[in-house]
């Protein structure tokens, strides 16, 4: 049987999502063209990989089992094509927040003649790219669970502490700073069961039970601009809680941004790396990623009388 590598990393992207939308979005292809091109891996293997209806889609037994061979021969085929005489590193973003852009940026200042190889991969996805050396760095939250699963073979270092700010609608007005539990607070993510759950859903469903609100979960809809059409659309009470990164964009769309009072949630970042002995540019990615965190103050305190929270259990 002879497989066409593309068709395997198009399912890869879909599992890694378990959504068409996003997968495709990610892809740069239609959803449609993306539906089609799995059916014809499909076809080649002659089973089922997917099961999907209109809101859910998941792996199938035979697809859980190809998901793992095809990371493996993914990350086979690209260390094939690779020149071992490329000065390069590969490192990740999660989505369009800004802590490892603005690293990739310092680090390809100081180092023009290293190659980034950068990708779009959530805080899950990176650790698992990593000790199978899919990734050389990993700008990711690291859990507790984290740590269990992966006891050994790779390091993780503290990099950034973000705090989270409260995004009020358009046209809204109020005080500067407000209480996480004086308004209803909406927060774009996908809830424990939805099937796309993942670690920053977790980190919020610890913040529930850290302070005993309710927030409303209105899932992921992907990019900036998405997130912010949502939020534009309709009009209520409600806040929304968000990255700092984001913040400054939604406050650069015009609408109020708050600070937190009381219990102030602040999101831990971290670099990780695989045990090994690095390359050098690698090792020179680290030290520019901790270099960049005490230049910028990444681990200052939030201001104020706030009282800065992250989940009791993550490592420090």
């Amino acid at each position: 049987m002879d497989l066409d590598l593309r068709l395997v990393r198009y399912f890869v992207v879909v599992a890694d999502e378990l959504h068409f939308g996003r997968a495709a979005a990610r892809l740069h292809i239609s959803q449609p063209a993306l539906s089609q091109q799995v059916r014809k891996l499909e076809d080649a293997v002659g089973g089922r990989l997917l099961t999907r209806d209109s809101r859910h889609v998941e792996l199938t037994a035979r697809g859980a089992t190809f998901l793992d061979d095809a990371r493996q021969l993914l990350a086979i085929a690209e260390r094939m094509r690779q020149d071992p005489a490329v000065n390069s590193v590969r490192i990740a973003h999660v989505f369009e927040l800004t802590t490892s852009r603005v690293v990739a940026d310092a680090f390809a200042a100081a180092h023009p003649t290293v190659q980034l190889v950068e990708r779009s991969m959530d805080s899950s996805r990176q650790l698992d790219a990593l000790p199978s050396d899919r990734l050389d760095v990993a700008i990711l939250r690291v859990t507790r669970q984290m740590v269990e699963q992966h006891p050994t073979g790779w390091h993780h270092r503290p990099l950034r502490r973000e705090p989270m700010l409260l995004v009020g609608r358009p046209g809204a007005s109020g005080p500067s700073s407000i209480a996480l539990d004086e308004r209803p607070v909406d927060v774009f993510a996908d809830a424990a069961g939805s099937g796309l759950y993942n670690v920053h859903g977790e980190y919020l469903t610890a913040l529930e039970r850290a302070t005993g609100i309710s927030l409303r979960w209105l899932g992921n809809p992907g990019t900036f601009q998405n997130c912010l059409s949502v939020w534009t659309r309709t009009t209520s009470g409600t806040v929304l809680l968000e990255f700092e990164s984001y913040a400054a964009r939604y406050a650069e769309s015009g609408l109020p941004v708050h600070t937190i009072t009381g219990i102030a949630p602040v999101y831990p970042w971290s670099v990780a790396w695989r045990h090994e002995q690095p390359s050098q540019a690698t090792a020179d990615f680290v030290r520019a990623a901790l270099a960049v965190a005490r230049e910028r103050g990444w681990d200052a305190e939030p201001s104020g009388s706030a009282t800065p929270w992250t989940p009791p259990d993550d490592p420090g």
